[in-house]
């Protein structure tokens, strides 16, 4: 068993608190100078149900869930239905345990409840049979027991978490830290009590296990945050001052955060009876001079078409979310896919214009939301960031440092009432919002109340000034104008700083191309590849429209032949590129997982190793290689 890298899985049912005790310890172990990067697994339950959150942790840099993992802390479902063995989902207590084992490495460590799960459970799974083929370390302990001893059973999670630093050999400072910050009082102290007593109690154990705690340090202060935390953060920076949604997870993440902070800074948060009051709100308050986000996931999002539209025809500034789950319909709501990306691009009506960004780290995500407001409110166009349930909730360590950076509250091409005086106006006195000769196809806006600033919206085609208008001369001018924009928008991000992200040597013979929340275990996967002497490079796109057609030109031509790698059934980004490229056909191949569960490096290397041997046999995992046009 290696001491590299610990991946520590904890799991219990919903309503455990399996969540909040690993993101303490993934916490703790960022404080003893390790990176972390976590992996949630929930059902779409409120309580009851088998649920997990994975820590990988190392000493170097980790960008992705690893392949399997090496410790078990099963806890146990307190929250189980029927715990019969004849009930229709099973016996609910044990699947905690049960559930876990297939992905657990060879040599691994399992701790589990004996106060909960006894040994009649334990034996209807051949635990001790499957121990010994694999050469797990089993160690049994009464979690609930030692809880009850100090305090209340519910503190059963923070005597697992002290059996397990005992067993790694971890120090439990950074613990004791977290919990006198969060805690106080009787609550505290037999907290504290307990941690310790489960600590000492390792020393009595036979261990037999190799596996420690990596050692590591961090050059600059460090925070443990996930991608929504890092969508609201960005929004906050870039001036967002009012969001409006319905909760549906997982798009609920920034939907809460903005909501906590938004009244200490004089912002604010609606929650409103559907996603089309949603998105329809977040338009009126854009229009009347606020930054404004809304957002959804899945068939949250498909109402917001509509208003989204309407802001498309107004050419009214606006961010909207699409936080991506399995589907279609209902689908499974806690689980991540890469399926919405034809649905963002496309829904709404008629010839529409909008900016769409993927981003696919949290540090992208941070980022590409400031660049999205930027977007929204210079060249008054809906701006979307896709991203889905993986990226959402998955917590990794970023430097603090990163967020130092100046807000940036302007309202874009917005005009004051000093430059209203010198802009254009009909005869009846009413502003010429929407000018034919706007420049880059933008016609700078005004505010509802500025002097000067009159005009009509309306989701009619219309003419400079807003009346509605069919006249044929009109529909074409106002349609190129508004179609001129994303034209304008390609130019800028092609001399900017690139939003895509490369990997790998440049001369490399073989190209893999991503999007979102894949581009982790992508890039490990190739770095896995080139140190087996491979010649392997890749690219995580962001820019999905307008698309960013050059970089993908050149990085295709540049390889013998590429694999695309996405989470959805249908190969829609591969398709993407296909329709906007129009070739390529024959050079591109597809890697696709819609299973429920994110890639693992191993499935990626394993696939394309297939592919460069010729594409001779079947991934073992769960996922499907779509050969190219022709093959």
């Amino acid at each position: 068993m290696t001491t590299d890298e610990l991946i520590w899985r904890i799991a219990g049912g919903s309503g455990d608190g399996i969540d909040s005790t690993s993101q303490n310890f993934a916490t703790a172990l960022m404080r003893s100078g390790l990176d972390v990067f976590t992996h949630r697994h929930y059902p779409s339950r409120i309580r009851g149900g088998h649920t997990y959150v994975e820590i990988r942790a190392a000493g170097h840099e980790v960008q992705s869930r690893g392949d399997g993992y090496n410790f078990l802390l099963a806890l146990g479902d307190s929250f189980a239905r029927n715990p019969q063995d004849d009930a229709y989902y099973g016996n609910e207590e044990l699947k905690p345990l049960s559930e876990n084992l297939d992905e657990l490495n060879e040599g691994g460590v399992i701790v589990y409840d004996e106060g909960l799960l006894d040994d009649e459970d334990v034996a209807e799974i051949d635990l001790e049979e499957r121990a010994e083929e694999n050469g797990w370390h089993v160690y049994p302990v009464d979690l609930r027991g030692l809880a009850k001893e100090h305090g209340r059973e519910v503190m059963r999670n923070t005597a697992g978490v002290g059996i397990t630093a005992g067993l790694i050999d971890m120090d439990i400072e950074h613990i004791e830290d977290l919990m006198e910050d969060a805690m106080s009082g009787d609550v505290l102290e037999a907290n504290l009590e307990i941690l310790r007593e489960a600590y000492g109690m390792v020393d009595e154990f036979d261990t037999t296990h190799e596996l420690t705690v990596p050692t590591g340090a961090h050059d600059t202060g460090q925070a443990l945050l996930s991608g929504s935390n890092a969508i609201a953060y960005g929004a906050i920076d870039a001036g967002c001052r009012f969001i409006s949604g319905y909760p549906m997870t997982p798009w609920t993440d920034v939907f809460t955060i903005l909501s906590q902070n938004f009244p200490d800074m004089g912002g604010v948060a609606e929650q409103v009876e559907d996603e089309i009051a949603a998105a329809a709100l977040a338009v009126g308050a854009s229009h009347a001079g606020a930054k404004a986000m809304s957002g959804s996931s899945g068939g949250g999002f498909a109402l917001m078409s509509e208003p989204l539209g309407l802001a498309e025809m107004t050419e009214t500034p606006i961010v909207l979310l699409e936080s991506m789950r399995a589907g279609p319909s209902t689908g499974m709501p806690t689980k991540p896919e890469q399926g919405d990306l034809e649905h963002v691009l496309y829904t709404s009506q008629g010839d529409s214009s909008r900016v769409v960004f993927a981003p696919g780290n949290v540090e992208e995500a941070y980022e590409q939301t400031r660049l999205a407001f930027e977007i929204a409110y210079d060249y008054q166009i809906p701006t979307i960031l896709i991203y889905d349930q993986k990226l959402s909730g998955e917590n990794t360590n970023v430097d603090v440092e990163f967020f130092d950076r100046e807000p940036a509250p302007d309202l874009g091409s917005t005009l004051t009432e000093d430059e209203l005086k010198e802009a254009a106006h009909d005869a009846s006195g009413k502003f010429e919002r929407f000018s034919y000769d706007g420049e880059d196809g933008v016609s700078p806006r005004s505010i509802p109340g500025q002097k000067g600033g009159r005009f009509l919206a309306t989701g009619n085609e219309h003419t400079p000034s807003g009346h509605i208008s069919e006249d044929a001369d009109n529909r074409v001018l106002q349609m190129n104008r508004r179609l001129e924009k994303l034209d304008v928008i390609r130019e800028e991000l092609d001399e900017g700083e690139t939003n895509q992200t490369y990997v790998g040597p440049d001369d490399a013979d073989y190209g893999l191309i991503t999007w979102g929340s894949s581009q982790g275990a992508v890039f490990e996967a190739v770095d896995r590849m080139n140190d087996a002497g491979h010649s392997i490079k890749a690219v995580s796109v962001s820019d999905m429209m307008p698309l960013a057609e050059s970089e993908l030109v050149a990085f295709i031509e540049s390889v013998d032949e590429a694999m695309v790698i996405e989470m959805n059934a249908t190969a829609q980004f591969r398709g993407l590129i296909q329709k906007e490229l129009g070739r390529y056909g024959e050079k591109l191949t597809s890697l696709l997982k819609y299973n429920g569960n994110p890639f693992e490096p191993a499935e990626i290397v394993e696939s394309c190793e297939i592919r460069l041997d010729g594409g001779a046999g079947e991934p073992s995992a769960q996922v499907r290689i779509e050969p190219a046009a022709g093959d």
